[in-house]
């Protein structure tokens, strides 16, 4: 049983956390946001983590994943046993569910009518993870596997019309399941579930807030990094600014901020970027002009993987270089997000796929000098921008448009050169330019342009072309993990079109993306 200690929020050194066991599962991270939507904090580790890793979080609740794998397969994912024995109240969702049932006693086959998309549920047994919610309503399914019956002491309280089991539980032990996804809109009772278990069941407040996440991390670096000196890896996008902000309200003149100039940037953006966190965050900076290093890295690179690995290679080696010109310093700060840990498929989701290596986390070496320290690395885009907004950043970097760590080396597609480079920051001025002056409600969340290896016949004065077609990408999104392709108006599509070709040298074509994620990435690299 776990301790009082972990057992009462009164007791906590730390906020009352909610651990989410990942089983490879498609939503694992929405469902970290329906917790943290509830005002409850939550951290997603890896399916198999011994019993000693989750006890650390201190856990006031477990959450087990759906998964793409069957339970009934030989080699099954599994939890440490200590999970459903440690008192502490566990939601199972598909896949955890099936895994309760199996590890429990209870009866689970493969099934010859499996269920993916809509269901009707139908509530059949009283039971507070339900409270609250009608006797039918539509849900959303997705398994091949059945139980056909729960575990001795657990209840039936959900069935679908079809007569699959549901949802189950234990009142007592406080163990419950749901074969549906509670996570995803399409439940019509999924955020009334999540909210039961967290308040009802599990009897955690709805207390926590971004200005608690603020103070718990400024304390837990000011507490690892003590008197050590500290650089911070700055981009100037929101993450890197609040992970600094973060960093200096922990240590003060302890941290120094080092800008590489990559070269990589949009127009203008180097000079924006020293003086914004120079004059108005009022960091110490260190600018770095690295634009030949990079392309030189670049240089023949077509894989778009390739060159997110050489772009975090290069810039761990200029940080390490740097940090050698001051004394003691043992750290390197990085704005990673939850996002990036996700898409580049590290040791923390290893039962997902691997989408790309984010220059900052798959594209590290094995090897560094330093240590890092990523404050932001459990966070959501808009979740940092709250962040951002407690610490009192401007609005003018709060709420700046997202840009890629590699920069614009993954909106060339193909090979990265000097010219290349001058193309697409031409045209993603205008992109940007002409967004932003149409005065849009709402806004796209991230608007760009993207440089193809595509070549096509035009017609300019009378005569014959082929030259590039560019791309626009403008998507509406919350937080960068699922994004819809903005509806623009036709006229502002036309002036950027018209301004694209007619100022862009090299470029006589444009097209408009109007591909949602997934299927796509954001980025087209």
């Amino acid at each position: 049983m776990v301790t009082a200690s972990i057992g009462e929020a009164g007791a906590r050194t730390r906020p009352a956390t909610v651990v989410i066991l990942d089983f490879g599962a498609q939503y694992s991270q929405l469902i970290a946001r329906r917790v943290r939507e509830a005002n409850v904090y939550s951290e997603i580790l890896p399916h198999d983590a011994p019993w000693s890793e989750i006890a650390k979080r201190e856990p006031a609740a477990i959450v087990l994943t759906g998964g793409p794998e069957s339970t009934l397969a030989p080699d099954a994912l599994g939890i440490d046993p200590q999970v459903l024995v440690s008192g502490v109240p566990v939601l199972g969702i598909c896949y955890g569910m099936q895994l309760i049932a199996r590890d429990l006693g209870g009866e689970l086959v493969r099934s010859q009518h499996r269920e993916f998309g809509a269901a009707t549920l139908e509530i059949v047994g009283k039971s507070p993870l339900t409270e609250g919610a009608p006797e039918r309503s539509r849900a959303w399914m997705s398994h091949g596997d059945t139980v056909v019956a729960p575990p001795p002491s657990f209840q039936t309280i959900a069935r679908t019309a079809s007569g699959v089991v549901a949802a189950m539980g234990d009142e007592r032990r406080r163990i419950f399941g749901v074969q549906f996804h509670p996570e995803v809109a399409h439940t019509e009772i999924g955020k009334r579930v999540i909210a039961n278990f967290l308040h009802e069941i599990a009897r955690i407040p709805a207390s926590w807030q971004m200005e608690s996440f603020v103070d718990a991390t400024v304390a837990q670096i000011r507490e690892r990094v003590g008197a050590g000196r500290v650089i911070c890896a700055l981009s100037g996008g929101v993450d890197s600014a609040v992970a600094a902000t973060l960093v200096a309200r922990a240590i003060g003149s302890q941290l120094t901020c080092i800008f590489v100039d990559t070269g990589l940037l949009r127009a203008n953006e180097g000079d924006a970027v020293v003086a914004a966190f120079r004059d108005v965050l009022h960091l110490n900076v260190v600018r770095v002009d690295a634009q030949k290093r990079f392309l030189a890295q670049l240089t023949g690179v077509i894989d778009p993987e390739v060159k997110r690995i050489r772009i975090g290679h290069e810039f761990i080696a200029i940080f390490e270089e740097e940090s050698r010109k001051f004394d003691g310093v043992q750290f390197l700060v990085q704005g990673t997000l939850y996002p990036d840990v996700i898409e580049s498929k590290t040791p923390d989701s290893k039962a997902g796929h691997k989408i790309k290596s984010h220059h900052n986390v798959g594209g590290l070496p094995a090897t560094m000098a330093l240590e890092l320290v990523e404050p932001l690395r459990s966070l959501f885009k808009d979740e940092v921008r709250e962040v951002g907004r407690v610490l009192g950043l401007p609005p003018a970097i709060v709420e700046r448009q997202p840009f890629p760590g590699p920069g614009l080396a993954v909106r060339v597609l193909g090979e990265v050169t000097a010219q290349r480079l001058e193309v697409v920051r031409a045209a993603d001025k205008i992109v940007t330019d002409e967004i932003e002056a149409a005065a849009l409600d709402p806004k796209p969340w991230q608007y760009f342009a993207v440089l193809t290896p595509l070549q096509s016949v035009g017609v300019m004065g009378d005569g014959r072309t082929y030259a590039n077609l560019v791309a626009v990408r403008a998507i509406t999104s919350e937080d960068g993990m699922t994004a819809d392709w903005a509806r623009l108006p036709h006229g502002l599509l036309e002036r950027i079109s018209t301004r694209i070709v007619n100022e862009v040298a090299g470029v006589n074509r444009v097209a408009f993306d109007i591909t949602s994620k997934p299927p796509a990435t954001v980025e087209w690299e």
